[in-house]
């Protein structure tokens, strides 16, 4: 496995979440790493099989290590990684867990792998982007690959998800061009990474209160938004009822029907910046 070293950089951005955990089914664990959010899936307890979704932010490993140990026991990896998609915030603690845990298979779009095995580059941040401190800061946010080998393994194209009966992948891009998001009909929960989030990604102070309110996926880092926008209304049509998303605080119920159906209906004025270089192309 090789290392970006900035993707591995600690940022020294963090929220008044981190390190909260809430449970939003028995089988459904968010978790806070600073400013992003990993999942936990499988029923808590000592050696039951259980999965993570995402992998936070650069140096957190021990972190997530230890929230894992929590519900699942010692010596007890998770079946699979799944991945939203591979952006800085999501993959920053991946090799640093894989080294501790071994060779935990690692499942992302295929569209994503070439920015697992180390062959492609993400677009770098757009620091001229209409936003806040954080849309400012962005200069200082990874773009580049990892490259973790043969633990890298493309989602089956029948939707299905390894290790997770009863959910299926859903192809989600905009903010990244293999950006999946998770859902499971039985309870219509959904689990969507940046496809949309519940805190102004842009704005410092949003960020560490996690002000919750709904928005589209984090402006700096999102080429195209007229495919996002696409993405934001497959999700709604399937009238979540639980959303855990990749920043901010997991919702659902009343508040996220309306509030996801307003993003849906709004999208241009909520979500798509005035200005800036993905918007301007």
């Amino acid at each position: 496995m090789e290392r970006s070293s900035s993707t591995e950089r600690f940022q020294p951005m963090t929220s008044v979440g981190s390190g909260v955990g809430i449970e939003m089914a028995p089988d459904l664990y968010c978790f806070t790493v600073q400013i992003v959010n990993v999942v936990f899936y499988g029923i808590a307890g000592e050696g039951n099989d259980w999965v993570l979704i995402d992998a936070g932010m650069a140096k957190s490993a021990s972190m997530i290590k230890a929230e894992a140990e929590k519900r699942f026991g010692e010596g007890n990896p998770p079946k699979a990684i799944i991945l939203t998609h591979a952006h800085f915030d999501h993959i920053g603690a991946l090799i640093d867990l894989l080294e501790d845990w071994g060779p935990v298979p690692v499942y992302a779009h295929s569209n994503e792998l070439p920015y697992l095995t180390g062959k492609k580059n993400y677009p770098k941040p757009d620091t001229s982007v209409e936003g806040g401190m954080v849309a400012k800061m962005s200069f200082l946010f990874p773009n580049e690959s990892i490259d973790i080998g043969e633990n890298a393994h493309p989602l089956s194209d029948d939707h299905t998800v390894p290790f997770m009966p009863d959910w299926k992948w859903i192809h989600t891009p905009g903010h990244s061009d293999g950006h999946i998001s998770l859902f499971r009909n039985e309870d219509h929960a959904m689990i969507v990474g940046d496809a949309f989030v519940t805190v102004k990604q842009d704005e410092l102070y949003k960020v560490f209160t996690q002000e919750k309110e709904i928005n589209g996926p984090p402006r700096y880092f999102t080429p195209d938004w007229e495919t996002a926008e696409q993405s934001v209304g497959i999700l709604e049509a399937l009238r979540p009822a639980i959303a855990i998303t990749g920043h901010g605080v997991p919702v659902e119920g009343e508040w996220l029907k309306e509030n996801l159906t307003k993003l849906a209906a709004e999208f241009k004025t909520i979500a798509v910046p005035d200005y800036g270089k993905f918007v301007d192309e």
